[in-house]
C-alpha cells in the first residue's frame, strides 16, 4: 500500500483495489465532498487475515492465507463473495469490497460492502481437502460474521457446498442454526430458486433496457461474452432466448466462434457433460460448428455487445482499442482499466460498469437473506419477477442522470451509490 505524497491519498499496485481507488477519488472530487468522507471511505473499516491449516489427503500439513474485509457497514451488514483463487490478497479484497459497497448502495439495498478469500487453487485439490479448508477458514473468520454484521456468499471457485460446509461450522460453534448467515446455498437447503442465473439475469435485464432506450432490435443484435461461467452462461443463455445472436464465447481453453451464431442451450449441453480435469470446461467445442481462436481475440470480434464475464483487466490500455463492439456490459469485476476507459469513451463505446450490471447476484442474495429472516420462501417466479424489476429501475436511474448531465455511465453510477453512503455516514457522525 502507498500513500501518494502530493494527496495524501491511498495508492496501490494491486490493479482491483488502485482501480477501485481511483473511481472512487474521481467521482468524489467532483461531487466536493469533504476530505474528511474521502479518507474514511477509501479505508475498510475492518480487515482480517487469518492463516487456515489443513491436513491434506497424503498426511502433511499446508498453511493458507485466508482474507475478510468489511469496507462499510453504514447501510447494514457488510456483503460479498468468497473466493478461492491464487492470486487472492488482502488488497485485492480490499478493492472488491469497495466496489461491494457502491454495487449495494446503487441497488438500494441494505448491506455494506465486504469481500474475502482464500489463496489457493482449489482445482487441484480433493473434495475433503477442499471441505477441510473451508470448515477451518469459517471458524478464524466466525467472530465477524453473523446475519446482521456480516453476511457472505460465493464468488470464484466456490458455490453452494462452500457456503454448507462454512455455515455448518460456525453454526456449530455458535450451538445453533442460523441460515441468514451466508446466501447462495442450495435451494434444497435455505437456498432461493432462481439464485444461480441472478447474476446472469441481471447483466441481460441491463441490455434489455439498454435496448429499449436506444430503439434496438434483440433479433438484429450481435453478441461476444468472455468467460461461459455462472454469470456469462446464464447471460449468453438469456440474451440468446430473446433473439440476439451470441457470435462468441469463450473460457480459459480459448474462445469459440461462429458469426452466424453459436447454439447456446447446445454449449450449455456440452459443457455439462464435458467436466475435465479441472472443472467444466468448452474444450472441443469447435467441434459444434464453431472456430477456436485464441481467447483474448474474442475483443476484437465484429459485434454489438461486448461482455466481459472473466477476469479483471481484460480490457486495458492494450486491448480496449481493438474493440469493436458499441456497447459494453461488465459482467467480471473490474474488468475495464481507467486507461481503458479513457479508450473507450474517445471511441463513445457506452459501458455499463460492474456494480450495475452484475448488482444480480447480490440483490439475489438479498432476496434469499430476507426470505431466510423470514423463514418463508417464494417461487422461481416471484424471485425473478422482484430481481429484474430493480435491476430496470436501477439501469434507468443511471441512464437517465448520464444522458441529463452528459455523463459516463460508470461516473453516474459511482456517484448515485457514493450520496447514499455519504449522506448516512453524515447523519451517523464519524463515530461509526
Amino acid at each position: 500500500m502507498m500513500i501518494d505524497e502530493a494527496t495524501g491519498r491511498r495508492r496501490s499496485n494491486n490493479l482491483i483495489l488502485d482501480t477501485a481507488l481511483r473511481d472512487f477519488y474521481s467521482a468524489a472530487d467532483e461531487m466536493h465532498l469533504s476530505e474528511g468522507l474521502i479518507q474514511i471511505l477509501s479505508y475498510p473499516e475492518r480487515r482480517v487475515d487469518v492463516s487456515v491449516p489443513v491436513e491434506m489427503d497424503d498426511g502433511t500439513v499446508k498453511v493458507f492465507q485466508g482474507f475478510r474485509v468489511q469496507h462499510s457497514t453504514a447501510l447494514g451488514p457488510s456483503k460479498g463473495g468468497i473466493r478461492y483463487a491464487m492470486d487472492v490478497t488482502g488488497q485485492e479484497c480490499e478493492g472488491l469490497a469497495m466496489l461491494m459497497t457502491w454495487k449495494c448502495s446503487l441497488a438500494g439495498i441494505p448491506y455494506g460492502g465486504g469481500k474475502g478469500g482464500i489463496c489457493c487453487d482449489p482445482t487441484y485439490m480433493s473434495h475433503k481437502e477442499k471441505e477441510r479448508m473451508s470448515r477451518t477458514f469459517g471458524a478464524r473468520i466466525a467472530p465477524i460474521i453473523g446475519r446482521w454484521s456480516d453476511v457472505p456468499a460465493p464468488d470464484m471457485y466456490t458455490g453452494g457446498q462452500e457456503m454448507v460446509w462454512i455455515m455448518d461450522t460456525i453454526c456449530k460453534m455458535l450451538g445453533h442454526f442460523e441460515p441468514a448467515m451466508l446466501t447462495g446455498k442450495p435451494i434444497d437447503y435455505w437456498g432461493a430458486p432462481g439464485r444461480t442465473e441472478a447474476t446472469g439475469r441481471g447483466l441481460a435485464a441491463c441490455a434489455f433496457e439498454l435496448m429499449r432506450q436506444k430503439g434496438l432490435d434483440p433479433t438484429k443484435i450481435k453478441a461476444a461474452v468472455q468467460g461461459f461461467g455462472n454469470v456469462g452462461s446464464y447471460a449468453a443463455k438469456i440474451l440468446n432466448e430473446a433473439g440476439v445472436k451470441i457470435v462468441a464465447i469463450s473460457d480459459t481453453t480459448g474462445a469459440y466462434y461462429n458469426p452466424n451464431g453459436i447454439d447456446i442451450k447446445k454449449a450449455f449441453e456440452y459443457m455439462n457433460t464435458n467436466p475435465g480435469k479441472r472443472g467444466r470446461k468448452l474444450t472441443g467445442f469447435e467441434k459444434e460448428g464453431c472456430e477456436k481462436i485464441p481467447g483474448d481475440e474474442i475483443i476484437g470480434l465484429d459485434c454489438d455487445f461486448f461482455c466481459p464475464c472473466a477476469a479483471q483487466g481484460a480490457l486495458n490500455e492494450n486491448t480496449a482499442g481493438k474493440l469493436k463492439a458499441k456497447y459494453v456490459f461488465e459482467g467480471a469485476n473490474s474488468p475495464t482499466t481507467p486507461e481503458a476507459e479513457l479508450i473507450l469513451n474517445d471511441k463513445g463505446v457506452i459501458v455499463v460498469p460492474d456494480f450495475l450490471a452484475n448488482a444480480g447476484g447480490v440483490i439475489g442474495s438479498y432476496y434469499e437473506w430476507a426470505q431466510n429472516l423470514q423463514g418463508f420462501t417464494w417461487t422461481e417466479e416471484e424471485y425473478n419477477k422482484r430481481l429484474v424489476a430493480l435491476m430496470t429501475d436501477n439501469f434507468r436511474r443511471v441512464w437517465d442522470y448520464a444522458q441529463e448531465h452528459n455523463s459516463t455511465m460508470r461516473r453516474s453510477a459511482y456517484i448515485a451509490a457514493i450520496k447514499r453512503v455519504t449522506d448516512i455516514v453524515e447523519l451517523r457522525g464519524v463515530y461509526l
